[in-house]
């Protein structure tokens, strides 16, 4: 049976870091968007508040901003040699995150089987963003299970990799999972837990010879 790979993408496939603030560091506005981070991790606001707060903070966001942002993120060493490996398996990758789609989306390009994120307008924003479209920790479950119906799978195959409150949900509805650079919220209810810069040690503990 094939197996799916869920990879949470802020602080997990991003090393100590989210795509918010990278993009926000674009627009010489890291602080803000550290700050909102803050806001979020403490349950200060939610995730619809915090996508309208990240929307407002980008009013000058353009494509190249978010092109730039993406290349020079702080990304895990060998993600694009996990997912090929993955995919030479036979097995499945996918990524959902709680960031934009416009950044999440562009993983597709490195291998990524799928990729979610929470839904913005296209940039350069000329249209407001819809809070319906903005993921949760649950959502993250929900997308999980389409998947699973899309790749002909169930959550028992499937293997989450992820590092704070926001994939908790998720770690508890799959057998598998992995805490990567993780906080308090996963590493202890994690089957496996990795610190370090290279997605292939940590898929290394879950990795199945065929």
């Amino acid at each position: 049976m094939a197996r799916l790979h869920l990879f949470d993408l802020d602080g997990t496939l991003l090393h100590g870091t989210t795509a918010p603030v990278e993009i926000s560091r674009q627009l010489g506005l890291e602080a803000e968007a550290v700050a909102l981070d803050r806001a979020i991790g403490a349950g200060l606001i939610g995730p619809p508040e915090y996508a309208q707060q990240v929307y407002t903070l980008w009013a000058a966001l353009t494509e190249a901003h978010v092109a730039t942002a993406f290349e020079r993120a702080p990304w895990l060493a060998r993600i694009r040699e996990v997912w090929a490996e993955i995919r030479a398996q036979g097995d499945y990758c996918a990524v959902i995150s709680l960031s934009p789609s416009f950044f999440v989306e562009r993983l597709t390009g490195w291998g990524a089987h799928a990729a979610y994120g929470s839904r913005f307008p296209a940039v350069p924003f000329v249209e407001p963003v819809d809070p319906t479209g903005v993921l949760s920790a649950a959502a993250k479950v929900l997308i999980a299970d389409r998947l699973c119906a899309e790749f002909g799978v169930t959550r028992a195959d499937c293997i989450a990799y992820g590092d704070s409150s926001s994939d908790k949900d998720l770690f508890g509805a799959v057998p598998v999972s992995v805490a990567v650079n993780a906080d308090h919220h996963l590493s202890e209810i994690s089957t496996h837990s990795y610190t370090g810069k290279d997605l292939w040690d940590a898929y290394e503990l879950v990795r199945v010879a065929r």
